[in-house]
């Protein structure tokens, strides 16, 4: 066998699956399902704009939450929740911005939309209470 086929018991594997509540997953995973999401939008002199802003805004809630996990003080990582609950709510926005550029995408749009309202509300509540 050589080192680049796999072999049925390496230890990779054997990891363990994420667990649903891990937000640094979750994160990545809404990017991915917004990037996803944008390749189907049309690109356009109006729609151009709209989906960069949009990518931009939902790929920095994870980027942002991976800043706020590696913080080592608890005011940097306070200030880091605050972003990632702006660009949360950001990216709703432009994520409607978009829908109304195209009401096609409304249906596609709402699991969406649903994501990153939950994790304002989250990213809302932890910001909430930690105390600086």
């Amino acid at each position: 066998m050589t080192s680049g086929e796999c072999r049925e018991n390496d230890e990779s594997s054997k990891a363990p699956k994420p667990h649903p509540l891990d937000l640094e997953e979750r994160t990545a995973k809404c990017g991915e399902a917004v990037i996803r999401f944008a390749k189907g939008v049309s690109h356009d002199a109006v729609g151009a704009p709209l989906i960069s802003q949009f990518v931009r805004a939902a790929t920095s809630v994870g980027a942002s939450y991976c800043e706020a996990d590696d913080a080592g003080l608890r005011k940097e990582f306070r200030h880091k929740i605050s972003i990632c609950r702006k660009e949360a709510r950001d990216t709703k926005h432009w994520l409607r911005m978009l829908v109304a550029f195209d009401g096609r995408l409304r249906e596609q749009a709402k699991p969406l939309w649903q994501e990153e309202k939950e994790l304002n509300l989250i990213f809302s509540a932890i910001f909430r209470n930690t105390q600086c």
